[in-house]
């Protein structure tokens, strides 16, 4: 029988997650001969395959893996060139698709040649959320997410999929966004079609490894400069900037004897940070520990970020901030 959908699943080293996410898929709502799904591993891991296959027994799972690691933007793109359906829908690892996700994308789908489709995502959250939490919720809100979306395999060929320079998960999903508005593909939204977002655990100070991502902001402005200043970021983090202008300025005003001017600025630093942490405390948890983490990570996060951003910048020879 000839597939309806292909499921494209990136991943690496998650099997625990990437366990739970296949059982959602093999148990749906869904003739079971009508859809594949494709997990690729962005590079080789043994412990994935082996349970891959372990599950393959239940459904037709296929596997494949990338020589060495490169991104998720590159294992969906070997993903979805290996389908054999024409709607290919991308979920991610950590993802829980609703029992009658397949039926509502295909109940939804016109057999248009040229279609995108996004669904709903859900990421339940506490009631007193951590910051990585409230991050994660955004999800719920965001315009176009590869952990719930569909596409034609013929759009996809006409944008040429993913863009590979997106090494991590971050922007590679709104970089398909972009292409797929400049080549004037319509994108619908199934609601019906619903993927649940659980919040993995995550380690302390991992607002910190974050702002590594920042450097593909600039890939992303580079590419699409008005669409960037429209949809993501209207204005720099202009916080960001002021903070590590006051606190370099009070530094050096040190070092040359201006201990007075030197103390103002400071001083303004520390309000401005103070202004940042309370920012980030703003809707989440007050436990000892997550107003300790907020306090400590928002002290070099500025510093990171902007450190980031310019070395994207530099890195894709473009004037961004």
């Amino acid at each position: 029988m000839e597939k309806k959908i292909s499921v494209v699943i990136p991943t690496y080293n998650r099997v625990e997650l990437l366990q739970k996410c296949l059982m959602n898929l093999i148990n749906q709502n869904f003739d079971k001969d009508a859809y594949e799904i494709i997990v690729v591993s962005d590079g080789p891991d043994e412990r994935t395959e082996s349970k891959v296959l372990e599950l393959a027994i239940q459904h037709v799972i296929l596997f494949y893996s990338l020589p060495y690691k490169q991104g998720p933007a590159a294992a969906r793109n070997l993903g979805w060139k290996s389908a054999e359906a024409k709607l290919i829908a991308f979920t991610d690892d950590d993802c829980l698709p609703d029992e009658n996700w397949l039926k509502e994308i295909w109940n939804y789908y016109k057999h248009e040649e040229y279609i995108v489709y996004t669904g709903k995502v859900i990421v339940p959250i506490s009631k007193h959320p951590t910051d990585f939490e409230l991050n994660t919720s955004r999800l719920e809100t965001g315009e176009f997410v590869t952990a719930n979306c569909m596409c034609t395999k013929q759009a996809l060929i006409k944008v040429e999929g993913f863009d590979e320079r997106f090494k991590a998960a971050w922007r590679e999903d709104s970089d398909l966004h972009f292409k797929l508005l400049q080549h004037k593909i319509p994108i619908d939204k199934n609601e019906k079609a619903i993927v649940v977002h659980p919040v993995r655990q995550a380690k302390w100070g991992v607002s910190i490894k974050e702002q590594k991502k920042s450097l593909y902001n600039a890939l992303l402005y580079k590419k699409y400069p008005q669409l960037y200043r429209q949809r993501i970021k209207a204005n720099p983090t202009w916080l960001y900037y002021a903070i590590i202008v006051l606190f370099l300025a009070g530094i050096i005003a040190r070092v040359l004897g201006s201990k007075k001017f030197s103390a103002v600025v400071l001083l303004g630093w520390i309000f401005l940070t103070a202004l940042f942490i309370a920012k980030r405390l703003k809707l989440t948890s007050r436990s000892f520990s997550h107003v300790s983490e907020m306090v400590i990570t928002s002290l070099v996060i500025p510093f990171l970020s902007v450190f980031w951003t310019l070395y994207g910048a530099y890195k894709y020879r473009v004037l961004f901030f």
